[in-house]
């Protein structure tokens, strides 16, 4: 979808430090904690929103069931008005993605002035359940009528019902890990362990000359842990003295013994919460704002989980630059999302792929190469984390801040989500 004369203006961004899971400095915080920080912040920041914002819309994928409405909970945990509605939206990876072009769209429509997108995700909170065998056999219990009914219900019993189950970490619809559907994606475009470790080298040298730099200074806020109240002010999850050699020395993760995606080339596990402010731009201008960037549209698409699992941004960045009319040297700033090194190297040979455009895209050729020096140039998910319902407001920010840093005119966002998911958003500097 094309906004024409986009009214979605970009206010700001900002989000939590991202931290490793599920044993990290998180590991005792929920999504509510984290989500409610990032709000607060937001909202110290800019102090109208306590009583002043239309909606809050937040995506996560692990819920907690006592807060299965994150953003109502964390909005409330934050002293944002009671009356301000909140909703929570889900979409694997690119959850905070549909957060976020959700609120575009009831601005866009005129009915919202003033919300926060964004998402949050706590790894390290991740529900453990009870075998269906051990539910069933409880909720029989409660009906059993004296020691006879007891034992009719335990007499079959087995000890190892009272395994707990872990999340699953497979497709529903595959079976397969994404790990191992980024491997076949890799090994199908050509794309080697080499070029994988060097891309993975590449994003953690970006991110950690980004922090160098201060380019996070405001983008990233403080969090206070408890019990002993540390503060935590950076992201945990790059390695500033990587190289090729520890990374080549890495045991493959999925497929073994032959596989090409190891711990060094994925992104890790990770805990974090991060929040947009939109505004309708004339509004943002009655408060004297002077609102920079804004949305000009969005794409999403569905594939085949079984073999395109992870090409979301090649069905979706085609889609979204020719609805607008643009070409990939028109774009300054792409910020695609990093699951995996060899999952960004495969869509962008993908995009160079004549057979791939014809056959999957329907385009009379191929869409071409994007530069290089053009994507995620501060560090991706590889070295920044990857909270999966966060993901898409960190990749908001920076490419807005990117943008506007750049003096360039458009910007690209891109990612793929489990479920065989695709999302593009696309924004304007026209300030």
């Amino acid at each position: 979808m094309l906004f024409k004369d986009s009214k979605v203006a970009v206010i700001d961004g900002l989000r939590t430090p991202f931290m490793k899971a599920p044993t990290g400095k998180a590991q005792d915080l929920k999504a509510y904690d984290l989500a409610r920080e990032a709000i607060n912040n937001l909202k110290h920041r800019h102090p109208y929103l306590q009583d002043d914002c239309d909606l809050v819309t937040l995506g996560s994928v692990i819920q907690n069931a006592s807060t299965s409405n994150i953003a109502r909970e964390a909005m409330i945990g934050a002293g944002l008005n009671l009356n301000t509605p909140a909703n929570s939206v889900t979409m694997a990876c690119i959850s905070a993605n549909l957060a976020i072009t959700n609120t575009a769209n009831a601005i866009q429509l005129g009915a919202v002035k003033v919300a926060i997108a964004g998402g949050v995700e706590s790894s390290s909170d991740a529900p453990v359940r009870i075998t269906h065998k051990l539910k069933k056999t409880l909720l029989q219990a409660q009906k059993a009528k004296g020691m006879k009914g007891m034992w009719q219900v335990f007499k079959d019993f087995k000890f190892n019902s009272l395994a707990p189950e872990a999340p699953a970490i497979a497709e529903f619809s595959t079976g397969l890990t994404m790990g191992a559907d980024a491997d076949q994606l890799a090994a199908k475009f050509g794309v080697t362990r080499e070029q994988q470790d060097e891309f993975a080298l590449r994003s953690h040298n970006n991110a950690a000359a980004a922090w160098e730099a201060g380019a996070f200074a405001d983008e990233v806020c403080p969090l206070s842990i408890p019990p002993k109240f540390d503060v935590v002010t950076q992201d945990d999850t790059f390695y500033a003295n990587s190289s090729m050699e520890k990374l080549s020395q890495l045991k493959p993760a999925f497929v073994r013994p032959h596989g090409t995606i190891t711990a060094g080339n994925a992104s890790p596990i990770t805990d974090g919460a991060a929040v947009s402010l939109l505004m309708d731009l004339n509004e943002a201008k009655k408060r004297k704002l002077k609102p920079q960037v804004v949305i000009e549209g969005y794409v999403y698409s569905g594939q085949n989980p079984h073999g395109e699992l992870l090409l979301g941004p090649a069905y979706t960045m085609p889609k979204m630059l020719n609805e607008a009319g643009l070409s990939i040297d028109d774009i300054d700033v792409y910020e695609i999302h990093e699951a995996f090194a060899g999952q960004v190297l495969a869509n962008l040979a993908a995009l160079q792929d004549a057979d791939f455009c014809q056959n999957s895209l329907g385009l009379k050729g191929a869409f071409g190469e994007i530069p290089m020096d053009k994507v995620n140039t501060q560090g991706g998910s590889l070295s920044l984390g990857h909270p999966f319902g966060a993901t898409g407001s960190r990749l908001l920010t920076s490419a807005t801040r990117r943008l506007i840093e750049s003096k360039g005119t458009y910007a690209l966002i891109s990612a793929c989500a489990a479920g065989g998911l695709g999302s593009s958003i696309l924004l304007k500097r026209i300030g």
